[in-house]
Formats: structure tokens, sequence, C-alpha cells
């Protein structure tokens, strides 16, 4: 037998599906981590278990947000770093979001986006994003994945702790719905189970050092609202306005993204002391209190369809697990070692990049149970992950009211430096590019050091600020109509 499409991969060993044995792959956690996890897995292991605690999605491309996932039905991202990773693991899933309704939006041609120094160009595309409801967006992914040989879905079970011992996890203890117990012994066993992960109870378990993890909480709490779109989605830009540089009250943030069903999926953002309320009546009046009003301009004329709901689980949270003891035969990956604030749109991002780093370390090894496998790919799914908490914490920390680590000397000059970048972005191709290229993911942080950035940098931008957004026909168009009867809140 051969491996999974578009992955690489050996022949695997002849296998007698039923019980787990001794080549499994258990992944803990069936969200997208997860999934992107069994799939980097699949072509070097027997069976992939999957083990998620919610039951069975609904039916359909696009069911409702999972109970353990609260957060899917806030704006999210998929930057072209992320979605192409993706396209690595699972060949074919980008063609099913966009023919389940998904947008590609090109980027920075179709971003509307005010940065901290004003308005962006709409430039010529050099990447894009995927526009679309996180359950949309992990449906194409499970189906995608059920399509892979060796794969299989657990439902309505959870991981309660680790069997082995402090030199090598052998597995997990699950507990199914009905209240049963059961160990399923696994050559390699994944948490992919989210901000919520246990692995620091478990490791205390195993008698292993659990040192508490780097936070960097800036208070931001979301709130998001459904809306039916007055004109079609396809080809609608997206809309982003961030706070102003050095403004030093709290920051506010909106997002406006055109997703299925002729729909925007609108995000305001607030840090501590700007928090936006849950009520429907605050949510436009919120949107007002921003630093331009394109965004409570747009939804006058668009109709509200769900009541707000708010989320604070927004802190930066990172075990450097790569960096620590662990056991063989175990990994942690996506949200549970590094967890990042929202506003930035990475979390999926890093999560794919650290899954396709997995499974290009499985390659490497020619398997998952070897000596040392485990050491060696947790160092490599690491690193994705490094210049999105560099981006998210280094613009954190400088906000009024967050905890966790201060800002230092070299904190201040890299601001200082990145404050830089956006003011020239907002009239240089070059850094814009350089700008865009870390924020989707397609390189590292050292990609804003370059000759020609750094020249760039130091010659400031080569066009004069725009007096206002950099409006597409359509919207402008859209913007001249009457806003609908009744004003702001339900309508």
């Amino acid at each position: 037998m051969t491996a999974s499409p578009g992955a690489p991969g050996r022949p695997r060993r002849p296998h007698r599906p039923g019980a787990p044995g001794p080549h499994t792959a258990l992944v803990l956690g069936g969200g997208l981590a997860g999934m992107l996890a069994a799939a980097a897995l699949a072509p070097y292991a027997d069976e992939v278990l999957v083990v998620e605690r919610d039951g069975p999605p609904a039916p359909g491309p696009a069911g409702a947000p999972r109970r353990g996932l609260p957060q899917a039905r806030h704006a999210h991202m998929l930057w072209s770093g992320g979605a192409e990773a993706i396209e690595q693991l699972l060949p074919g899933t980008c063609a099913r979001w966009l023919a389940a309704g998904a947008n590609r939006v090109p980027v920075p041609a179709a971003m509307v986006a005010l940065s901290p120094a004003g308005w962006y160009r709409l430039w010529p595309e050099s990447h894009f994003l995927i526009a679309a409801s996180r359950p949309l967006i992990d449906a194409a992914v499970r189906s995608r994945l059920l399509d892979v040989p060796r794969v299989r879905l657990l439902h309505g079970a959870e991981a309660v702790s680790l069997l082995g011992s402090a030199a090598r996890v052998r597995g997990a203890r699950v507990r199914h719905a009905d209240g049963t117990h059961a160990d399923i012994a696994a050559a390699l066993t994944v948490d992919a189970t989210g901000r919520g992960s246990r692995t620091p109870r478990w490791l205390s378990g195993l008698g292993l050092p659990s040192p508490a993890p780097e936070v960097v909480d800036p208070g931001v709490a979301y709130a998001t609202r459904r809306y039916r779109a007055p004109l079609p989605t396809r080809g609608w830009p997206v809309v982003t306005i961030q706070p102003g540089s050095g403004a030093g009250g709290p920051a506010r943030y909106a997002a406006i993204l055109p997703v299925e069903n002729d729909e925007w999926l609108v995000s305001l953002c607030g840090s501590r002391g700007a928090n936006p309320s849950g009520a429907n009546e605050d949510f436009e009046p919120f949107a007002r209190r921003l630093r331009s009003p394109l965004a409570a301009d747009l939804l006058a004329r668009a109709e509200p369809l769900s009541d707000v709901i708010v989320t604070r689980a927004t802190a930066n949270r990172r075990h450097r697990y790569e960096h620590r003891r662990m056991p063989e035969g175990f990994l942690v990956l996506g949200d549970a070692a590094c967890a990042l604030n929202p506003v930035y749109g990475h979390g999926m991002s890093v999560a794919a990049l650290g899954a396709l780093a997995l499974r290009d370390a499985a390659a490497r090894a020619g398997g998952v149970g070897g000596p040392g496998f485990a050491r060696r790919a947790q160092r490599a799914l690491a690193a994705p992950g490094t210049a999105a908490w560099l981006l998210a914490t280094g613009a954190d920390i400088g906000l009024p009211g967050c905890r966790g680590r201060a800002p230092g000397a070299v904190d201040r000059l890299a601001n200082r430096y990145v404050g830089r970048l956006v003011h020239t972005a907002t009239g240089d191709h070059t850094v814009t590019r350089a700008l865009t290229q870390v924020m989707t993911l397609r390189s590292g942080v050292g990609t804003l050091f370059g000759p020609r950035v750094l020249w760039a940098a130091a010659r400031g931008p080569g066009r004069p600020a725009l007096d206002g957004p950099p409006l597409p026909a359509a919207m402008a168009d859209l913007l001249d109509r009457d806003p609908l009867p009744g004003g702001p809140g339900p309508r």
C-alpha cells in the first residue's frame, strides 16, 4: 500500500483493522490541529486514531460550531501560509472550501485596511487569505481527512491521563461518554486539545516537572455578529481597522470578513478598558467609536442575522515543550503548545504549518516510533509559531493593562522598527510585500531585515498618505446608499 495522495510516505506494514496496535498514532483532539496532525501522520503509521470529546458534527458543508470550540463563531483568517500547508497535507481542500462558498481574498489587492500609520494601498496580489466561517473551514478539512486511509475518528471520548512513564508515553487512557474507560496503546501520542490542554498535569503525573507557561495577556475581548451582506460577497474585500500608533489608551479593532451565503462575519475587539459588550444595541455604536467610521457605515447598510456573542479567552500562552524534558512517544501541537491572541488571525495557520513540519519530520525519520523522534519533531513543529508569537506579543505588551512580560529595551526597539515599516508601507510596495510575507506566515521575521527592506524603511514612504480608505467601486456605491431604517441594534 502507498501513502495518501499528495504526501510522501513509506510502504505501510500489513495491518488488520481492529484494536490499536504498537504502530498506532494517537491524536488527542479532533479540532483543526488534531485533524491536520492525523493527516501528517497517516503515511507513517499503520493507523491514526483521533479521539474527540464532542459528538459527530452536524451534516452539511458547515455544521454548527463544536461545543469545545466556542471561538468558532468569531471571524477567522486563514492566511495563505496556512492554507498552502493544509493543501500540502490534504490536497483538494482549497477546492472544497471554495465550492462550499468560501472566498479567496487576494492580499493586499482586496484588503481595505487601516494600519496604525494610515490606510494601506490596494497593491497587486502577492498573497491571499481564505474568508469563511470556522465551521466551514473545519468541515472541509474533516471530509477530506476521512478520505485518507487508516485514519479513524473516535467521537464522544476524551483523554484523562497518559500511559507509560517519564521515559516514554505508550498511549492514553480515555473516558467514553457513558463513563467507561479504555486504555489505547500507541507508538506516538499527540496532544492537540487546544487551550484547555491537560499536558502540564499529565506530565506531573508521570513525575516530570511542569514549569509555568509564558503568558502575555492584553485583556482583549471579542464581540461578533453575522450580517446579511447588501451585495454578493464573491470578490468583496476584507475590511480591517486597527488602533492608531502611540494612542496611549485602550485599543479597538474591527474586521469584516465576506463569508459564505453572502454574509459578513463582523468581529469588534477591544483591549482591557475598552472591551465590547454582548448587547446587540451596543454593537454598532462600538464600531462608530473606532478610528474610522468605515465599519460602522457599512454595518448601517447591512441586516444583522444573529445576536452578539463575546469571548475573552484571548491571552497569548506558550509552553516551550521543545526546550523541556519530555518523554519519548509524546508531543504537543497547536494551541495546546502555543495559543495566540486571535486578533492577528494566526492560530489556524500556525497549527497547519506545525502539522506540515511534523509530517516532514516523520518523513526524515521513516516513521514515528523511533528513538528521539518526538524530541526532534517537537522542535520542528514549534518553529512556525515563533514569528507569530513575536508579532502578537510584540504588539500586545505595549497595550495599557497588559499582564505578563513587561516590554524591555529590545521590545521597544523592535516595536519602533516595526512602526517605521508600517509607516513606510502606506506608500511603498517593497515594504508592504515584506510585511505581508510575514503576516501570512510565508516566511519568518528575518524577511523584515533584508537589504531592500532596510533601505526602504530608512527612505520612508515613496508616496503621500491616502486621505481616506481606497474604496473599490462596489463599496463606494454601497456607501452612497441611505442606511437601513431603524439605526443600530436588532432590526
